[in-house]
């Protein structure tokens, strides 16, 4: 529910301004820190060739078959982190560096081509399966590890790499104990002797190619940031009223125990889109705005909570937000009419 003319003083100043006239670098930022922990540990694991390359660009991600890291460019300055902390959520330390691991699994794979051998896709599948945002995952299913929120190992076979190598990587993740006796293991193992094999070996690949980078990014940041907003919102169009006047009540002028429904959504709101987004693995964004819609309903309706049953309202809203990302997840649409 941001609102850009309320934003802080020393935050407003960079609305008006292109993204790629901003200067910014990974070198010298505060992202630079989590770089650098990321390309200790892949020499600690024994990849003394393989390099992290990265770069600044609008979203995580590593362009197909090309070995080179995409970091968000709002990461290198905290002035933009914090904006990006009152739309999106900013990463904690431990998310950033869950993400960069991912991501490097992605340009591992890429660097020495290991998709196109056959004990890959004998391994994960064939890496030019259609790749989907909706997708159905199997939850707790023992053939895949768990990495980054939900069940993100099953999206695609590509994305399956990537999660295992994260794990493989995580310092103190003891996953041939956590993974004993899982179906997983053998992607693990398979990793483990990649790591070993490749370790002195340099890339097939050097160097690729990137997606666009901070120096093409020709919107402002308040234009960025409104898109981002329009997208989130336009996948958030429900028709929730219904379900949420099930849940809380109007006001009962008279009664004294209770208070606005949108009061105790927004209390609740970072918690909700945490757990909501771990066990959905629908993206941080999307549940957001998804609870943020929520609250926003149960304002224009002026539904109230009791304060007695805040746990058991609590409950429920988990409930149903985490049916409706279920239903993204695997139909592409919170609701389908």
């Amino acid at each position: 529910m941001i609102e850009f003319e309320k934003t802080p003083p020393e935050v407003k100043e960079l609305l008006g301004k292109r993204i790629s006239q901003l200067g910014l670098k990974v070198e010298g930022s505060p992202v630079e820190r989590s770089v650098e922990k990321l390309r200790k540990e892949l020499v600690q694991k024994g990849l003394k060739r393989f390099k992290a390359v990265v770069y600044l660009t609008d979203e995580w991600g590593c362009p197909s078959g090309e070995p080179v890291i995409g970091i968000p460019f709002y990461l290198a300055d905290p002035k933009l982190a914090r904006l990006e902390g009152h739309v999106n959520d900013l990463e904690s330390q431990r998310e950033i560096l869950m993400y960069l691991r991912h991501e490097a699994g992605h340009a591992f794979n890429y660097a020495y081509r290991l998709y196109a051998t056959p004990e890959w896709r004998e391994l994960f599948g064939p890496f030019n399966r259609r790749y989907r945002d909706d997708y159905r995952p199997v939850p707790f299913s023992r053939k895949y590890v768990r990495h980054l929120a939900g069940w993100y190992a099953q999206k695609h076979p590509d994305e399956d790499f990537a999660e295992t190598f994260a794990v493989w990587l995580t310092p103190r993740s003891a996953w041939r104990d956590r993974y004993k006796g899982w179906p997983a293991i053998q992607k693990l193992r398979y990793i483990d002797r990649m790591a070993k094999r490749f370790g002195d070996v340099d890339p097939v690949v050097g160097h690729g190619d990137t997606d666009i980078t901070v120096e093409e990014m020709e919107l402002t940041v308040e234009e960025f940031y409104r898109q981002v907003l329009d997208q989130n919102r336009a996948a958030v169009d429900l028709a929730m009223d219904g379900d949420l006047r099930d849940m809380f009540a109007r006001r009962n002028p008279r009664r004294k125990t209770v208070r606005p429904a949108v009061e105790f959504i927004l209390e609740h709101r970072v918690a909700l889109t945490d757990k909501i987004t771990y066990w959905t693995g629908v993206k941080r964004p999307l549940v957001r705005g998804l609870v943020e819609a929520m609250a926003r309903h149960v304002r224009d309706l002026d539904l109230w909570v009791e304060r007695a049953q805040e746990p058991l309202a609590l409950i429920e809203l988990t409930a149903y937000g985490t049916t409706l990302a279920m239903n993204y997840l695997t139909r592409g649409k919170f609701v389908h009419v």
